[in-house]
């Protein structure tokens, strides 16, 4: 609405002015073709009065002018134009933009959820493992512990209750518990302390 109404305005400010300029050329031309007459030709009941000619005189100048004003009204014109098709290509523009900008945003979401549900499912799955483990006798489960990365081993021995644990850990060979002991201890050693 707003670039409506400056074209608008624009477009008044440039007709006014284009009308101005016309009328001070007009009577620029007029006024010169009376101060070159004689007094005996302005009278109106003289049969050789032609009022038509007095008004506008047929000049090279007034047509000159006149043509000028035509090509420039055309010229405006064809801006005008080429402003309003440039107008609409931003707009297109700016409508597939937001519309790009709409569906990355909704493909982030999705990928935020889908890896918050996959994140909530390796969680459960470590949770289930950690469940199974705890519920083997302790002497089965040592057994698939020292088969174990110490690393992998402690991540399960973190989340196991202190009972199963410390049964699991006393079926250990003392190499095997020594690692994950230190593993387990040195996670948290370089956390921030109060």
């Amino acid at each position: 609405m707003k670039a409506f109404f400056i074209r608008n305005v624009k477009r008044l400010s440039i007709t006014t002015l284009i009308a101005i300029l016309l009328i001070s050329a007009l009577s620029r031309i007029v006024s010169a073709g009376l101060a070159g007459l004689p007094d005996e030709t302005l009278d109106p009941t003289d049969a050789s009065y032609d009022r038509n000619a007095l008004l506008c005189p047929p000049s090279d100048e007034v047509s000159m002018l006149i043509t000028q004003i035509g090509q420039r009204g055309e010229d405006l014109t064809n801006r005008e134009m080429t402003v309003a098709l440039r107008e609409q290509d931003i707009a297109v523009a700016r409508q597939e933009i937001e519309g790009a900008l709409a569906r990355l945003t909704e493909a982030e979401e999705k990928l935020a959820a889908r890896m918050q549900q996959s994140s909530t499912a390796a969680d459960t799955d470590v949770d289930q493992l950690v469940r199974v483990y705890e519920g083997m006798k302790p002497k089965e489960a040592a057994v698939l512990f020292e088969a174990m990365e110490p690393a992998f081993a402690a991540g399960f021995l973190t989340r196991m209750s202190a009972d199963a644990a410390s049964a699991l850990f006393s079926n250990l060979s003392p190499e095997k518990a020594y690692a994950l002991s230190v593993i387990m201890a040195g996670r948290n050693a370089n956390a921030a302390r109060e």
